[in-house]
């Protein structure tokens, strides 16, 4: 166990590493704008102070061109002028629009309001040092969670029980899970496909819990998704608090936050008096001479003090000015007292809040943090768990007596970067999964899409374990539009069209086909005529550089799979990209990410790629045929929508 836990911190080094070499990688070798094309930067920025929030001053940085970028709210970024890796200015994205981005920062240097400013995405090694910290030091709990998956330890039996559920709508499996997650005394795995309510599932897994007495730690690898459930736990009676730093959390949930708590707290009124004071104390201690080393000449503290008491000098010091750097010590004394009585209030109330707590929620990085040091939670509930490395879903699983698991291992997994540390995707839920399947419990109802949409992702990943709500199983576009062409599924076949080759731009590892994209663009545009919203539509491709490509040209929704991961639109369209003599498909051979790709919509499905080039793969080869059988494939020609 020792080695394996050395092992998945030597990972977590070739990672980190690799992280950090890609970001310095790229400022250095990338030109501002191509850096800006790839969306992990923003350039020709004016910044201006706009106001405070929490306890950080906002500054809103501007532009005339428009600003389209990966970069999202949350996100942390370096702040620069003209040279990146120059600057140690970070700061968190709290709004972003279509010519501004507004970053939350502790202090403000003047530069950082002068033009020419650019923003980086910033790649922070803080979430790297927690999870090393937490394996150094794992706790009984994180190390039987590892011998779990070495098969190193035992568990109990799970018992059935009966409850009375407070969401009536569930469905069987929902509820099986429910139960069975409450009895475990050890793990239990939460299997949900999309769209199958797994969320709601955790929602009534906590609240049954919090029933129970227990004290519950609620986890995820992204501030989103743990918004996503905080939203929802509406109960009344349930006391929420929310962790992180207070710009990452949805706004609407900002009064949840530890920071929103403490601010608000009976007790704030002492910290705001003592602040003041403190305040007016540094005005005053500011007026002495501070005993710099030029100042004091080798003199300590207490030869100053002596010194000032029999108004002396020495040194070619005058006894003024010992005189007064005596004073800036007894004041900066007096000031340290209070911070140190601060602090022990600001502590007090910290505990106060997370003692009072039903349910602290956090992203898995900041379970770590020192707030709940020390706290052994009841269960650890965690969400995502099939897209977090071990070392992630460890720091909250090593507070608890029992973990569950929500994932599914069947849709995209963590991403690593490191050649170096691509174990690293394989992650304790799926490795669970695999060797305890009774432990586990599939949710097998959807409730996003067409059941004609379901069919082929459902046959091909789960076993035709899915069937889909009576509430969705016949949705399509015209209950949208009046239209005649109804089909939720249609394969646009390019292996005849001219010219239509992948190709790469320079100094790019990505891929682009621009007679693709140009389909993809005409189908888009046809699509909005007939009357659909653009907010219902969505472009997804494997690629980014054809994601910018078509993102140029179009105003709707495009992202990469991965960007897509945990959404949902109406229409989706895929652009496949790949056509080459050699049915190369490269990383589309991740058939997690073809499983995404196709679980994104509710009514309508478009693909478009070439047939010829896919099929040397089985599964789209599988894919392809099924369209056929489905009437849904069509070569490409003019006009064809």
């Amino acid at each position: 166990m020792k080695n394996y836990i050395n092992y998945l911190i030597k990972l977590l080094k070739f990672e980190r590493e690799a992280e950090i070499n890609l970001m310095v990688k790229e400022i250095k070798n990338l030109s501002p704008q191509k850096r800006e094309k790839l969306g992990r930067a923003v350039n020709n920025l004016k910044g201006k102070i706009i106001g405070r929030e929490l306890g950080f001053t906002i500054i809103q940085y501007g532009r005339k061109e428009i600003i389209n970028t990966e970069i999202g709210v949350g996100d942390l970024v370096l702040i620069s002028l003209n040279n990146p890796l120059k600057s140690d200015l970070t700061g968190t994205v709290t709004e972003k629009g279509n010519r501004f981005i507004k970053v939350a920062l502790d202090n403000i240097p003047k530069w950082a309001l002068k033009k020419n400013i650019r923003l980086d995405l910033y790649v922070s090694d803080i979430n790297f040092k927690r999870m090393e910290e937490n394996l150094k030091n794992l706790s009984d709990e994180g190390i039987k969670a590892l011998k779990y998956l070495k098969n190193e330890n035992s568990f109990k039996k799970i018992h059935r029980i009966d409850l009375n559920f407070k969401d009536s709508i569930l469905n069987d499996s929902q509820k099986e899970a429910v139960k069975n997650s409450l009895k475990t005394n050890d793990f239990f795995l939460v299997h949900g496909p999309f769209g199958t309510g797994k969320t709601r599932t955790l929602i009534e897994l906590i609240y049954q819990e919090y029933l129970k007495g227990s004290k519950i730690l609620a986890c995820a690898d992204s501030n989103g998704a743990i918004d996503n459930i905080l939203e929802r736990l509406n109960f009344k009676n349930l006391n929420c608090t929310r962790l992180g730093h207070p710009q990452r959390v949805l706004k609407e949930n900002i009064q949840y936050s530890l920071f929103y708590k403490v601010e608000n707290h009976e007790l704030s009124k002492e910290i705001e008096k003592i602040q003041n004071i403190i305040s007016k104390k540094i005005e005053l201690r500011d007026i002495h001479t501070k005993p710099r080393p030029q100042n004091r000449r080798g003199f300590s503290n207490k030869e100053i003090l002596r010194n000032a008491c029999k108004k002396r000098g020495g040194r070619g010091i005058n006894p003024d000015k010992m005189v007064s750097m005596s004073k800036w010590l007894e004041i900066n004394e007096e000031i340290e007292e209070l911070n140190v009585k601060l602090k022990k209030i600001e502590d007090n109330i910290i505990k106060d809040i997370i003692d009072k707590s039903d349910v602290i929620l956090s992203t898995n990085s900041s379970a770590a943090l020192e707030f709940i040091q020390g706290i052994v939670f009841d269960v650890a509930i965690i969400d995502e768990a099939s897209q977090a490395t071990i070392p992630s879903v460890l720091i909250p699983i090593a507070k608890a007596k029992k973990f569950i698991l929500s994932g599914d291992h069947k849709q995209l997994p963590p991403t690593v970067i490191s050649s170096k540390a691509l174990e690293l995707e394989e992650t304790l839920f799926e490795g669970l999964i695999k060797k305890y399947e009774n432990r586990s419990k599939l949710l097998n109802i959807q409730y996003r899409m067409n059941e004609k949409l379901m069919e082929f992702p459902n046959k091909e990943f789960y076993d035709n374990k899915l069937k889909s709500s009576n509430n969705v199983k016949n949705i399509s576009i015209s209950d949208l539009i009046k239209t005649n062409k109804d089909n939720p599924l249609l394969f646009i076949d390019t292996s005849l069209v001219s010219n239509n080759n992948e190709t790469r731009l320079k100094d790019s590892k990505s891929i682009i086909n621009k007679t693709e994209a140009d389909i993809v663009i005409k189908i888009t545009d046809d699509i909005l005529k007939s009357g659909i919203k653009s907010k219902d539509i969505g472009i997804i491709s494997p690629y980014l550089d054809q994601v910018n490509l078509i993102n140029s040209k179009i105003d709707v929704d495009v992202k990469t799979i991965d960007g897509f991961q945990g959404r949902e639109k109406e229409i989706i369209i895929i652009s496949l990209v790949r056509s080459n003599n050699k049915g190369n498909i490269g990383f589309l051979e991740d058939l997690r990410r073809l499983n995404v790709s196709l679980t994104r919509t509710k009514r309508k499905l478009i693909i478009v790629g070439n047939s010829h080039t896919l099929e040397g793969n089985d599964t789209y080869k599988r894919l392809i045929g099924f369209f056929k059988t489905k009437k849904s494939f069509y070569e490409y020609e003019k006009n064809l929508v």
